[in-house]
């Protein structure tokens, strides 16, 4: 079995999970999140806990069963506690400013880039205007706001100049050498 679909997901004091129709709900202090898990797995909630079963021993429902577990129980941490991503801006100039559900960049383009944000997710930036922390429920949504912040400007080879995830260690590479 799936050493990470065998563990049983703890649900705290306030959260609660409902099964309805092979959709999940999970609602808590932060808000509410649903998920309609995949026909190869059986999902169960007894006495605080959420366990996930998968019905054959193929490597697809090996996978899924993995797969539910961890996103179930990232849909309960998350309404509980919320999850963070922060992203560093490097480069001389490079700044961010947060006006209304929307991110304006100065990257070092000829124009300034607007990145509206999705429903559900929330960002601020630092004093300097040098780093943006986003803040939401869901995992998957935080993940994909901070790569489509980062693929605006990605760290650049030679400087490092561009928009890196917080704690990223760049290889950087080596200049031209002069002539002799």
């Amino acid at each position: 079995m799936s050493r990470i679909g065998r563990k049983p997901v703890g649900i705290p004091e306030k959260v609660s999970v409902d099964i309805k129709d092979g959709i999940i709900y999970v609602k808590g202090p932060k808000g509410e999140l649903s998920w309609n898990w995949p026909d190869r797995v059986k999902v169960s909630v007894n006495d605080g806990v959420v366990s996930v079963e998968r019905s054959g021993d193929t490597k697809l429902e090996k996978a899924l069963h993995g797969l539910a577990r961890s996103i179930i129980s990232n849909m309960v941490a998350g309404v509980s506690q919320g999850y963070q991503k922060v992203l560093d801006i490097v480069g001389v100039g490079y700044r961010a400013q947060v006006s209304g559900g929307k991110i304006v960049l100065s990257l070092g383009y000829s124009h300034p880039v607007e990145f509206l944000l999705p429903d559900g997710i929330k960002a601020s930036v630092d004093q300097k205007q040098t780093q943006i922390t986003l803040t939401g429920i869901d995992k998957q949504q935080i993940g994909q706001v901070a790569a489509s912040l980062k693929s605006l400007r990605l760290p650049d080879a030679y400087k490092g100049k561009g928009i890196r995830y917080s704690g990223e260690r760049l290889k950087l590479k080596v200049g031209k050498a002069g002539k002799k």
